[in-house]
C-alpha cells in the first residue's frame, strides 16, 4: 500500500500540512502539562498567534490566508496530533470566520474591523450561541440574554455557557434576544466592563479549551455592535452553506485518532514479548487490531475530504448538503472513537498510564459525542427524512399515518415509540 497521502492534492496542500505539523511538534510538547491543570494554553495561542494561525480563515483582501474549508481541515487534522484541546479551541475562530467569509449578514465595515483586529492585535474570537437552559440557539430556542435599548446604543444582560477560549476571547459575537422588538440578533460584544469569566470548565476531555461560562451584566454597547437581525426560518450567520464549516471539528477528531494510531504503531514496534518471542507488532491479534484501525482512518479521511471536496466543487449544491454533512460529523466521530480504543487494546495497560499520551487522546475524543450536530439529533432526522419519502412514494401525505394494507404495523401492541428531542 502506498504512504502517498491522497488528501494533499497540490503543493499548497503539502506547504499546509508541514506548516501544520511544525505546530503540533511545538505545541505538543507541553500539551500534557496544560491538560493535567486544567488550564487554559496561553502560551500555546501566544505561538498560535506568531505563526499567523489566527489569520488562516480571514479572506485575503482583509489580511489573511483565505484558507478553504478543505484546507481548514489539513491543517485542523494536523495540529490536533499535537494538542486536541488546542486545536479545539482554534478551530472555533477559524470556523467564525469560514463562515463569515462564505456568506455575509453583517456590514461589510463591521467583518473589516474585526479582521483587522484579528491581524493587528491578535484577537481571537468566538460565536456564543449556548446558554445552560435554552441549549444551542442555532436550534431555533428564544436566547435568555438580552439586549434592551439604552440612547442610541443597547445594555446587554446575560450568561452563555461552554464559551470555548473563554479567558482569552477579546470580540464575542453573542446572541441576544431584542426585548424592544422581539427578535434575535447577532451582537458583538469586546472583552470590558461587565464581561465576566465564570471559570467552571472541569471536565473529563479537552480540559483546557477554556470553555467556561462568560457572564454579561450591565453590558453597554453602541449602535454598531448589532451585526444582524436573526429572522426565523432563514439562514443566519453560522447555519449557512450546510453548516459544513463545522467539519473542522471532525478533524480535530480524525488527528487526535491518527495520533493514538502513531503511538500504538510505535509501541508495538518498538516492544518485544518475552511470551510470543517476537515484536508486540507480530502478534496476530495485534495485525488484527491495526488493520481495523486502517480501515476505520482510511473510510473517515476518504468521507471526510471527499465530501468537502465535493461541497467546494458545487456551490450551487451547498444549501443541499445538511443530511451528507450531519453523516459525515457522526461517522468521523463514531470512528474516531472506535480508533483510540483500538489503539489502546494493542498497548494494552500501559495505555492507562497518565504517563503517556493515549489515555488524554480517549478522553479527548469522547467530546467528538457533545458537538453539534449530536448522533441522536442526527439519526432521528435522518430517519424522518427516510419515512417521509417513503410516505410520497406511496402516495401518502407525510405524517398522516397511513400505509399500504401490506406493510407491517408501525408498532407492536404495548410498545411505546421512543421519544426524540
Amino acid at each position: 500500500m502506498s504512504a502517498f497521502d491522497v488528501s494533499l492534492r497540490n503543493d499548497r496542500d503539502q506547504a499546509i500540512a508541514c506548516y501544520a505539523e511544525a505546530l503540533a511538534e511545538e505545541i505538543g510538547k507541553t500539551a500534557a502539562e496544560h491538560d493535567v491543570a486544567g488550564q487554559f494554553p496561553h502560551a500555546h495561542f501566544d505561538f498560535l498567534t506568531r505563526q499567523g494561525a489566527l489569520r488562516l480563515t480571514l479572506p485575503k483582501a482583509l489580511g489573511g490566508e483565505g484558507y478553504s474549508l478543505y484546507e481548514t481541515l489539513i491543517f485542523q487534522e494536523r495540529l490536533a496530533r499535537g494538542s486536541g484541546s488546542t486545536a479545539l479551541a482554534l478551530g472555533w475562530h477559524l470556523m467564525v470566520f469560514g463562515y463569515l467569509g462564505h456568506t455575509l449578514h453583517w456590514p461589510q465595515e463591521a467583518l473589516a474591523r474585526l479582521a483587522a483586529d484579528v491581524v493587528e492585535h491578535g484577537h481571537l474570537v468566538n460565536v456564543l450561541v449556548t446558554e445552560r437552559e435554552a441549549g444551542n440557539l442555532l436550534r431555533g430556542a428564544r436566547p435568555g440574554t438580552l439586549a434592551r435599548r439604552q440612547g442610541a446604543g443597547y445594555v446587554l444582560d446575560g450568561r452563555k455557557a461552554f464559551c470555548s477560549s473563554a479567558p482569552r476571547l477579546q470580540q464575542m459575537i453573542v446572541y441576544a434576544w431584542l426585548e424592544d422588538e422581539g427578535q434575535a440578533a447577532e451582537f458583538l460584544v469586546p472583552r470590558g466592563p461587565g464581561v465576566k469569566v465564570i471559570e467552571n470548565w472541569n471536565t473529563l476531555g479537552m480540559r483546557s479549551t477554556g470553555s467556561h461560562d462568560i457572564a454579561f451584566e450591565q453590558v453597554q454597547l453602541p449602535p454598531e455592535a448589532l451585526l444582524s437581525r436573526i429572522v426565523v426560518g432563514q439562514q443566519g450567520s453560522f447555519t449557512v452553506a450546510s453548516r459544513a464549516f463545522g467539519l473542522q471539528l471532525s478533524a480535530v477528531y480524525l488527528g487526535i485518532a491518527r495520533a493514538a494510531r502513531d503511538f500504538a504503531l510505535d509501541f508495538a514496534g518498538r516492544h518485544h514479548s518475552h511470551s510470543l518471542g517476537q515484536a508486540v507488532l507480530e502478534a496476530p491479534q495485534v495485525q488484527q487490531r491495526l488493520g481495523e484501525i486502517e480501515l476505520l482512518l482510511g473510510a473517515s479521511k476518504t468521507l471526510l475530504y471527499g465530501l468537502v471536496e465535493r461541497w467546494e466543487r458545487h456551490p450551487h449544491l451547498q444549501a443541499r448538503f445538511s443530511d451528507e454533512v450531519a453523516i459525515t460529523k457522526v461517522t468521523v466521530s463514531r470512528n474516531a472513537i472506535r480508533v483510540v480504543e483500538l489503539a489502546m487494546a494493542i498497548v494494552g495497560g500501559h495505555s492507562l498510564s497518565r504517563d503517556w499520551p493515549l489515555e488524554r487522546y480517549f478522553r479527548d475524543v469522547q467530546c467528538a459525542l457533545f458537538n453539534p450536530p449530536q448522533e441522536d439529533a442526527v439519526v432521528s432526522g435522518l430517519a424522518r427524512a427516510a419515512a417521509q419519502r417513503w410516505q410520497r412514494q406511496q402516495g401518502a401525505a407525510p405524517g398522516d399515518g397511513r400505509a399500504p394494507a401490506s406493510a407491517a404495523p408501525a408498532e407492536r401492541p404495548g410498545v411505546e415509540p421512543a421519544l426524540v428531542g
